[in-house]
């Protein structure tokens, strides 16, 4: 049998170890966010200003959510993230940031106030699913599709149980739903129900009235 090399021996050292800092943050996580009530996640690009239309309606969304119990949660970073975690602190209610702690620093914005940091992604997006009342997905890239389709993918295995997941802004979305019609669908790699796992709406109040008639359901 080959003996272990230097490297080899340290590297699963260093993995061994690792799972006790994986556990210690799935730890934190849920006994922190168990004290969150009625939280509602929001994603989107986080490359957008405050001048730009979508963090305005993302603004006014997270505000209206928090006016009506809601806690707002986010990935605590700029753009959308902020632009929610804004909403929900002028309207005083629980704005809550889940940083992730990665080469690119990204600073939490000063709008959080309850907030959790993590190395690994995989257990945010566990602390997202989890707690979240419902998806707020705003346009966005790689990050907010990921979310997006690990979520999906999930309601539709039945690993989690569903809620509200609801894009914003048809007109950005569009080309993707139409590819889901007519390739995905049409190839026998999505099922037709799937596309009602989540729904696509413009305004502000259409988010707080499709969140309350799901629950009502």
């Amino acid at each position: 049998m080959r003996a272990k090399s230097d490297f080899e021996n340290n590297f699963i050292g260093k993995d061994s170890w690792r799972v006790f800092r994986i556990m210690s943050e799935f730890v934190e996580g849920f006994e922190k966010l168990s004290e969150i009530k009625n939280a509602v996640s929001f994603f989107g690009s986080k490359r957008l200003d405050d001048s730009h239309p979508y963090y305005k309606l993302a603004y006014r969304t997270a505000k209206l959510l928090a006016k009506n119990g809601y806690s707002i949660v986010t990935g605590a970073g700029p753009g959308i993230m902020e632009a929610a975690n804004r909403g929900a602190y002028d309207a005083g209610g629980v704005s809550v940031g889940l940083n992730i702690l990665i080469p690119e620093q990204q600073v939490s914005n000063p709008y959080v106030n309850y907030l959790l940091e993590f190395r690994y992604f995989f257990v945010r997006k566990v602390m997202f699913a989890k707690y979240s009342r419902a998806f707020v997905v705003f346009p966005g890239g790689y990050g907010t599709l990921d979310e997006l389709f690990e979520t999906l993918a999930l309601i539709q295995t039945q690993r989690i149980n569903p809620f509200p997941i609801i894009l914003v802004k048809k007109k950005f979305w569009q080309k993707l739903l139409d590819w889901f019609k007519e390739k995905l669908i049409k190839e026998g790699t999505l099922n037709r129900r799937d596309l009602f796992l989540f729904k696509v709406v413009e305004k502000e109040r259409e988010i707080l009235e499709g969140i309350r008639k799901f629950y009502k359901k």
